[in-house]
């Protein structure tokens, strides 16, 4: 299972439940008024300007108004809706899937899809014709599918932007219901990849729960937490060194450094312990098991209400508190010359600093992209970023809001397609959308 690859999603890996969906049971009560109201139409011959109003045909476009674009998400689960739900009763009450009569233009999950602010110029990422009464139902869980992926997507892509395709940890689990982290991670996965395309970059994807990767083959991966270290009496260093000789080697041994809101000190005891060992079992020809004691990383997560013991202070809470620039320096600072306080062996001593210089410093706690730019535009030396709860927000830094609209724009009309678009909107195109075949998806 690949993502951004010109391929799409099965449409049974979204799990839709048919019935309901079919039903109406996701959808906005008018439209289930509406598709009922043209089904009774149908059933009577009703006319009206010789046209046959029950079964009327129509082209409906999708598009978003995010401005000045969106990485869009959610096309793929917006298809197999269309796929398993469109259609009607019958008199025996059975289900009649009609999705084989609609003709369907759609882009890629990936893409980007750009809008002005002004509703007659705008992008759409699907066009769909076909007899309205069959899908109209289904336009609300659409256009809610493509609003959330898309969402995701462009905040994760413009924090990629921001980071200067440095790797972005997506931390936003906890800030959402788990039944969305399936999704989530998936339109983490596209921001991801829209970047790597654009910029020609070769960012990683980091996902912290197996979940998030489920629709993309993605697993999580993690370092340790407050609690664990809580677990420890406090003590970073044991819990890290214990964490070192449990878990398998290919988990990336990450020190969380705040807990006593002493980051730079934190820092050091953790990584002379764990080079001791790393030495020591390198000494004895164990290269596997010396392994286990290389420290990847150093993340310190200060709260913002805390200023760490290695900041001294400026009176500004925001300057002092929190994981700020100056923070980061510190720990870098002290991590590349830890080497220099220890009694090493002439022999040692190119082994510790490149021990210390490799080790990188992951910052996490309230970075968003304004902060990222910030931190970049300053060089300050984060290696990897992770992110949490502004990935899931609605509005940007301009206050832009991500959601998608749907218009009909065209009626059949004695087998001619007639414009037929509320005022203010109109027919649009856009170069990016494919004919789709719903049954091969």
């Amino acid at each position: 299972m690949t993502v951004f690859n010109g391929e799409r999603l099965e449409s049974e890996l979204f799990q839709l439940d048919r019935e309901r969906m079919a039903a109406g049971w996701y959808s906005d009560v008018y439209f289930r008024n509406i598709a009922g109201i043209l089904e009774k139409l149908s059933k009577e011959n009703y006319k009206f300007k010789d046209q046959d109003i029950g079964n009327i045909e129509v082209e409906m476009q999708v598009f978003p108004r995010r401005q000045p674009y969106c990485i869009v998400g959610g096309i793929d689960e917006a298809l197999a809706i269309l796929k398993v739900a469109a259609g009607y009763k019958n008199e025996a009450g059975e289900f009649i899937n009609t999705a084989n009569t609609l003709e369907v233009e759609a882009c890629q999950d990936g893409e980007k899809a750009y809008y002005n602010g002004n509703p007659n110029n705008v992008e759409p990422v699907i066009k769909i014709r076909g007899r309205y009464r069959d899908f109209a139902i289904l336009e609300t869980p659409m256009l809610g599918s493509l609003t959330e992926a898309s969402r995701i997507a462009t905040n994760v892509y413009k924090v990629m932007v921001a980071a200067r395709g440095k790797d972005i940890l997506f931390f936003p689990a906890r800030f959402a219901h788990y039944k969305l982290q399936a999704l989530h991670g998936y339109a983490y996965s596209l921001g991801v990849n829209a970047y790597n395309d654009e910029y020609e970059a070769n960012t990683g994807r980091y996902i912290s729960t197996d979940e998030q990767g489920a629709w993309w083959g993605g697993k999580g991966g993690g370092t340790i937490s407050h609690s664990y270290v809580a677990s420890f009496l406090g003590d970073t260093t044991e819990s890290m060194l214990q964490f070192c000789r449990l878990m398998p080697l290919e988990v990336n041994r990450i020190a969380l450094v705040d807990f006593d809101n002493d980051c730079v000190n934190t820092s050091l005891s953790v990584l002379k312990a764990m080079f001791d060992k790393y030495l020591k079992l390198k000494k004895e020809a164990k290269e596997k098991e010396a392994k286990r004691y290389k420290l990847f990383g150093v993340r310190p997560d200060n709260s913002s209400h805390l200023r760490d013991e290695s900041v001294e202070p400026l009176g500004k809470k925001e300057l002092d508190n929190g994981v700020n620039s100056r923070l980061v320096f510190n720990i870098r600072k002290a991590l590349d010359n830890a080497y220099e306080n220890w009694d090493l062996l002439p022999s040692e001593v190119e082994i510790a600093e490149k021990y210390c210089k490799d080790v990188k410093i992951i910052a996490t706690g309230g970075f968003d992209p304004e902060k990222i730019s910030c931190f970049e535009s300053s060089q300050v030396p984060v290696d990897i970023y992770g992110v949490g709860s502004w990935l899931l927000s609605n509005c940007d830094e301009q206050g832009t809001k991500n959601d998608f609209t749907a218009d009909v724009v065209k009626v059949k009309m004695d087998d001619q397609w007639v414009d037929m678009a509320k005022v203010g909107r109109s027919p649009a195109d856009n170069g990016n959308l494919k004919q789709v075949d719903l049954s091969e998806l």
